[in-house]
């Protein structure tokens, strides 16, 4: 470990390397989802596990507003839960992704009760709520930063499947529209703040650890998914099942 702390560009492209080396867009699961390589039962599996992530957002997100410590900061944080959420006006993204489950013929109760959800699904999502809750709050906004890979992903996870998947449609889909405009909006914001505050080399540390972390938590969903559908296709008990 170096004893000088990094410039605040030198910490950014640290940042950057730690997507480019575990951003889940690597995952063979990922690639199996984008390329057309997945039957619709796969899908659904992978779109009713992820609701809970997306459910959980909003939750992982109001643990952190209430603690940051002006309006200013809580101002922005506070649109975050809104894009999940929803402000009353318009559908957030957890109404949205149901959305997307409903095009892919899932019955939302099993989507929302989570009966049907993976057990690590349960642990590494719960274990994102807690990071975010129980860190500090440079560490807690740094585990945020996989936003920074999300429209690369998102562009070719829209592409992908319209061109592969004739069971989807844009209207399926439409949860990915807005989050290529807000999650660039939610880096800004959270990128200068870690390159402002992480000064020291433990600070610096910190933030890295906090986004592998992220990066790690994200993987090990699609681990998952792939050991109990795909390869050796072996859910575990309760867990989403395809019809016999």
């Amino acid at each position: 470990m170096s004893r000088t702390p990094l410039s605040p560009d030198a910490l950014e492209a640290a940042l950057r390397a730690i997507g480019a080396e575990r951003y889940h867009i690597l995952h063979p699961f990922h690639r199996l989802l984008h390329d057309g390589k997945l039957d619709r039962f796969q899908v659904q599996a992978w779109a009713l596990n992820r609701y809970y992530y997306q459910a959980s957002i909003p939750a992982k997100d109001a643990t952190l507003l209430a603690r940051l410590p002006d309006p200013g900061m809580r101002r922005e944080w506070r649109r975050r839960i809104e894009d999940h959420d929803g402000d009353g006006s318009a559908p957030g993204g957890v109404e949205r992704w149901l959305a997307l489950t409903d095009g892919l013929g899932l019955d939302r109760d099993d989507v929302t009760s989570l009966r049907l959800m993976l057990p690590a699904t349960r642990f590494a999502v719960d274990a994102y709520v807690h990071f975010v809750r129980d860190r500090s709050i440079l560490e807690a906004i740094a585990s945020s930063l996989t936003e920074m890979f999300s429209p690369e992903i998102i562009s070719e996870r829209v592409a992908g499947m319209l061109r592969h998947y004739d069971f989807v449609s844009p209207e399926t889909l439409a949860y990915f529209t807005p989050r290529l405009t807000q999650a660039p909006r939610d880096v800004d914001f959270a990128l200068d703040h870690v390159r402002e505050h992480a000064r020291t080399v433990a600070e610096q540390q910190a933030v890295l650890g906090a986004l592998r972390f992220k990066c790690d938590l994200l993987w090990a969903q699609l681990d998952a998914l792939h050991h109990a559908y795909v390869t050796p296709g072996l859910p575990p008990p309760g867990a989403f099942r395809r019809p016999s």
